[in-house]
């Protein structure tokens, strides 16, 4: 009998959560995509996950493949399985998530339907501690189906963790998650938009995204901040190396801005370890060194803004603020947005 040809391989986060493991295995091993394999990579837990994930493969043992290494952190255990998936399509899920059962079904199948090497689906954030929803992202409208390229700002708007999207494996396959405490995803997927070619967004909430506040890293510090600006030059390097640079600077100048400028230096605003004016200053000097089109980008003037809506406006205007040197003032008003009106605002 003809081997079945796997169509997504999924890499399942392992490291101790033994409360949500089984939650997260039973919605993969019910998807409706049958012709998927299930990569669990234990992380070296310390508690009764590694033993859970080889019930689950005993019971399923044409889907799931147990993995289990020294502990290596997030971005090892992502690696270790995009290593060793021989799908399709590769995508990764964390084991305190869960699915939808249609999930892996209709990511494949958008993708294929218009040859997509990157599928992205809508999801929800929950917390943890409440089960409330928080926050929905990629709901409603219509679905998009684009190409990549510099005339369009959509790609830096998608959302970079890896668990909501399946990627073309071919596309990847060559590419690993770094080691970065806080930003990891934002440079492989800057770095996918090198290979990938065209996106399909479908506007269904497919993924459940738990929230546990222990393991979320709130703040930045120097070191990270210095990480992201170094890693964020090699990302650079890779695209003038394959000489795509020029052609999409305005792009990744403008996801650079959005990254650095806005979110990164809003979470170093928390951190009263570090002096946040000067942070800022020497983010506006490393732009203006390294990704120098920021100033004048097609995607920050006020005419293509307008047309675009509240979130591109916003961005004019912090852009302008950063330009006059007023920018600490958008930093005060967004930390009260967030803080005090609990007003959810994503990029």
């Amino acid at each position: 009998m003809e081997k079945q040809k796997i169509k997504v391989s999924i890499v399942v986060l392992v490291y101790n959560l033994e409360k949500y493991l089984p939650r997260c295995l039973d919605a993969l091993v019910n998807q409706t995509l049958k012709e998927i394999e299930i990569l669990c990579v234990d992380d070296g837990s310390t508690d009764s996950a590694p033993q859970m994930i080889e019930e689950y493969a005993k019971n399923f043992p044409e889907l799931v493949k147990t993995f289990h290494k020294e502990n290596g952190g997030e971005h090892t255990t992502r690696n270790y399985g995009l290593e060793r998936a021989t799908g399709e399509y590769i995508t990764f899920v964390d084991a305190d998530d869960y699915v939808e059962p249609n999930w892996a079904e209709r990511l494949y199948k958008e993708a294929k339907q218009n040859n997509a090497d990157l599928a992205v689906c809508g999801f929800r954030r929950i917390d943890t501690n409440t089960g409330k929803v928080v926050g929905k992202d990629l709901l409603g409208g219509k679905k998009i189906v684009k190409e990549i390229n510099a005339k369009d700002d959509f790609p830096a708007f998608i959302n970079p963790a890896p668990w909501n999207k399946i990627y073309k494996r071919e596309k990847v396959k060559d590419f690993r998650f770094l080691d970065l405490r806080c930003f990891s995803d934002m440079m492989f997927l800057a770095t996918s938009y090198t290979t990938i070619k065209r996106v399909v967004i479908i506007p269904e909430i497919l993924y459940n995204y738990y929230l546990r506040y222990d393991s979320q890293i709130h703040t930045v510090n120097e070191k990270d901040i210095s990480n992201f600006k170094e890693n964020m030059q090699k990302v650079k390097e890779l695209y003038q190396k394959n000489n795509q640079y020029e052609e999409m600077r305005n792009l990744l100048d403008f996801m650079v801005f959005i990254h650095l400028a806005v979110s990164i230096m809003y979470r170093a605003s928390y951190n009263k370890q570090i002096s946040f004016k000067k942070e800022r200053k020497k983010t506006k000097q490393y732009l203006d060194k390294h990704f120098a089109t920021w100033r004048d980008t097609p995607f920050l003037k006020f005419s293509y803004c307008w047309k675009r809506g509240i979130k591109h406006i916003a961005l004019w205007v912090i852009a302008k603020l950063y330009k006059w040197n007023l920018e600490g003032m958008f930093f005060v008003m967004y930390r009260f947005m967030i803080d005090k009106l609990k007003i959810d605002i994503k990029w």
